[in-house]
């Protein structure tokens, strides 16, 4: 049987890239990038169990402007995996899996997750 004349799957060269496709991908990454978040969260715990000048420069750590793009990343990436679950709670009862349904839903999911995550840092971190 000749290489050619087997059934090709679908690719990405075949689809029109959406962006309920980049949603997905991105949700796979959010939940990797929760493993991230996780070990930053289990490193300040450590700090605050041993106390002292661990734990002092730690906290300086996550007051610098890197330590605090890392928690803002982790905060958008906790929201925005949260809302990416929701969104799949939503089309596992079968609503909203009509082409404009999956747009609208993931452009929605989108919105939430950075309005979520500029309301906790404005509430908790700028404006306290």
């Amino acid at each position: 049987m000749a290489l050619s004349s087997r059934p090709l799957s679908p690719h990405l060269s075949i689809y029109r890239f959406t962006l309920s496709m980049t949603m997905s991908i991105v949700h796979r990454a959010t939940g990797i990038a929760l493993m991230g978040g996780m070990l930053v969260l289990l490193l300040w715990l450590v700090a605050a169990a041993i106390g002292g000048g661990f734990f002092d420069g730690v906290n300086w750590l996550f007051g610098s402007w890197f330590g605090q793009l890392v928690l803002f990343g982790f905060t958008f990436v906790l929201f925005h995996h949260m809302i990416g679950g929701i969104r799949h709670f939503i089309w596992d009862r079968a609503v909203g899996l009509d082409a404009a349904g999956r747009e609208t839903i993931v452009r929605v999911a989108l919105g939430c997750s950075i309005a979520l995550t500029l309301i906790v840092w404005a509430v908790f971190v700028w404006f306290k």
